[in-house]
């Protein structure tokens, strides 16, 4: 019997009549089995590939045949701007076998709020911050509003596994499962990953319910690519109108400055461009988003802000400026067009310099192979731990240690976690008044009230540091968006100017008691420089691709003349080198450098042993490590490395410190500064080097 057959007939009869269909598609089909079956479930499937409906629809059978008290389906989104893009559909799903949904996040008003709380919807969409507010604010009634709830559906749930807001998220869930009668059944929909099924261990938690990942086979498909260099952001930008011309295009750029300046170096050249970043105004956004739907000759630049399953309609063309640093967002990121039938997936890599040309073709090539980026199974999220330690305090008013220790090992991302360590932590956070204790029962300390309690706890809901943000807003009050401080602390009144939402703009005046900053229009603009001083690594398979590229000489038709002949310079610069037997390592008299190519991980691994072995100044990036000081020689390097390709050496308490006292102090999350400082060094160590695989590569 199919999937569809087991559906209640209202759900028939409705997806016939209402939607027009006649059949599911194959994920649909599989996923809705599996669902149906009570089985947790990772469904996984491209942009617009049915993913939505594979978990829906079998979950709405469920309610159909039993309506449930309270909420019944919980459908999870990592940002704001999926759930309001999937509001409506969601909404049509629920309202055409009767049911009703509720969308809860911070811009949804308390009177909307309070109705539902009153008369709960059948399905609730939120976001993993909003549920964590629900569990803590006294006015949720927890108990009520969850009690018979059956199911979890988290969306894009590959951005979320092995990341911090992951780790948070399978905090709520934990907490929240307890309110339930049920088992709750757990679906994550997801993008291509190297390894779904641990993403449906993470997932699975404290659900003693079966498992199965949904990945129908796909069927090979025409891609159209093109990989082109130019010699600076006009000639880029200028390419990118004349192919976009006509057409509705995404354009992806790796930051926010540069897409502020392709975005200006567009207009004028008779397309609608719109700007879609992180710092431009939710309401500035939304009305790009609104006319570039209703638009046919139109491109959105943006960031990765647009890569997630928000849906801006049918794609003629994505391009991208250099390139992605995964093939995950290359996938995801070209699954946005070739929908339409006689339309092919397509991506037009727009280079500015040689490098970024290498990277697009070994992202091609990896991809073209099957290969794709594992998730990380984190076990010891320091941040996070400390993040729930506070909220429960919150929740509960005070709560024992104990209790906290029984709830939070049942979080996967804890469980490398020993009691022992989670003890130290405690008595750390007592010291530092981070935690109060008194009658066996720990509550919120002082500065942990000082440090998050502003506008009612908010700075605690989000895990992620949020960096003071000034509003941008022009002279007649219109709100263009935001600009961090450091970048306000350069301006200066009635002569700086910068780009934002791809215009330029000069300011007035800075208010810092309002954190705002008032501007005008201005004729040009220089870039703001839009903060972020941690480096972006690249990961050892791209790399190694990238130097796999560099030996051998086969010719990619994707790449024009220009990126081709780059490619052969650099093949004629390094290729013989990185041929050789042994490690490639050029001398220039005290100074060497040696091109690993093994990615930003494992080279400043290798950094931080090259300064404890030998104490030579060693600069390190994704592809090489310049090495230099007194005795640099090829035997001195080489001794050097032997050493380090041993764990003993790394294992030896003297060199750990040495290590870990090098470390810069970058400040990966606001929960560090609660942490003992061996554990917050932890957080960076984990972020910054990799010790197993540097040496399993140096083996190797």
């Amino acid at each position: 019997m199919s999937a569809f057959a087991r559906f209640p007939p209202r759900l028939q009869e409705a997806i016939v009549s209402r939607l027009g269909w006649t059949s599911l598609r194959p994920v649909q089909e599989l996923a809705s089995e599996a669902i149906l079956d009570g089985k947790n479930a990772v469904v996984l499937a491209p942009t617009a590939g049915g993913k939505t409906e594979a978990s829906m629809f079998p979950a709405l059978a469920n309610l159909v045949e039993r309506e449930p008290e309270g909420v019944g389906v919980i459908y999870i989104a990592p940002i704001k701007a999926l759930l309001n893009n999937q509001e409506d559909r969601l909404g049509t799903y629920a309202e055409m076998v009767g049911l009703r949904r509720f969308v809860w996040h911070g811009d949804v008003n308390d009177a909307a709020k309070r109705k539902f709380i009153r008369e709960p919807a059948e399905i609730l969409m939120t976001t993993p911050e909003s549920l964590e507010v629900m569990l803590v604010s006294p006015r949720s009634p927890v108990q009520r509003l969850f009690k018979d709830l059956r199911f979890l559906v988290i969306d894009e749930v590959h951005a979320l596994a092995g990341t911090d807001r992951g780790a948070h998220l399978m905090s709520v869930i934990e907490r929240l499962a307890p309110a339930s009668q049920n088992d709750i059944q757990r679906v994550g929909l997801s993008a291509t990953v190297g390894n779904p099924d641990q993403i449906l261990r993470w997932l699975k938690g404290s659900s003693e319910r079966e498992g199965v990942v949904v990945d129908p086979p796909k069927a090979l498909a025409k891609r159209d690519l093109f990989v082109g260099l130019y010699d600076s952001v006009v000639g880029l930008a200028g390419e990118a109108a004349a192919r976009a011309s006509g057409k509705k295009s995404l354009f992806f750029c790796q930051s926010r400055a540069l897409t502020e300046m392709v975005a200006e170096r567009m207009r004028g050249r008779s397309i609608d461009v719109f700007v879609h970043h992180s710092s431009v105004s939710l309401e500035e956004r939304r009305a790009a988003e609104e006319r570039f739907a209703h638009g046919t000759n139109a491109c959105i630049v943006c960031t990765s802000t647009l890569e997630l399953g928000i849906d801006v309609g049918d794609l003629d063309r994505v391009f991208q400026a250099n390139a992605p640093s995964t093939v995950s967002s290359f996938m995801q990121r070209m699954g946005r067009t070739g929908r339409r039938g006689g339309t092919s997936a397509n991506t037009t890599f727009l280079c500015e310099d040689s490098e970024a040309v290498l990277q697009a073709i070994a992202l091609i090539e990896l991809a073209r192979e099957g290969w794709v980026e594992r998730v990380a199974d984190q076990q010891r999220c320091w941040p996070v731990l400390v993040h729930q330690l506070l909220a429960l305090t919150l929740q509960h008013g005070a709560i024992s240690a104990e209790r906290c220790w029984e709830q939070l090992t049942r979080v996967p991302d804890f469980r490398a976690i020993s009691r022992p360590e989670f003890d130290e932590t405690i008595e750390h956070m007592k010291k530092e008044d981070f935690l109060f204790e008194a009658g066996g029962l720990l509550s919120m300390g002082q500065n942990a009230e000082k440090a998050f309690g502003k506008k009612n706890f908010l700075e605690l809901y989000a895990v992620f540091s949020s960096p003071v943000l000034y509003r941008v807003v022009t002279t007649g009050g219109r709100d263009l968006g935001s600009l961090e401080q450091n970048f306000v602390d350069r301006l200066v009144e009635d002569m700086s100017s910068f780009l934002l939402g791809g215009r330029a703009w000069t300011v007035e005046r800075v208010s810092h008691d309002e954190r705002v900053v008032i501007v005008r229009e201005a004729p040009g603009g220089r870039k703001p420089s839009w903060g972020g001083f941690v480096p972006q690594h690249l990961g050892f398979e791209l790399c190694q691709k990238m130097k796999r590229i560099l030996t051998d000489a086969h010719r990619f038709p994707y790449v024009d003349e220009p990126g081709s002949k780059h490619l052969d310079e650099k093949r004629a610069d390094l290729g013989d080198l990185l041929r050789r037997s042994g490690h490639a390592v050029q001398l220039d008299g005290s100074i060497a450098r040696w091109w690993t190519f093994a990615g930003g991980r494992i080279n400043h691994t290798l950094k931080y042993g090259f300064e404890v072995a030998a104490g030579w100044k060693v600069i390190a990036d994704n592809f090489q490590l310049r090495i230099e000081g007194d005795g640099v020689g090829h035997e001195s390097v080489r001794a050097a490395i032997g050493k380090m390709a041993s764990a003993t050496f790394w294992d030896t308490p003297e060199v750990r410190r040495a290590v870990l006292a090098r470390l810069p102090g970058y400040r990966l999350s606001k929960f560090q500064d609660c942490l003992p400082e061996k554990f917050a060094l932890e957080v960076i160590e984990s972020y910054l080097i990799d010790v197993s695989g540097t040496v399993r590569w140096l083996a190797s």
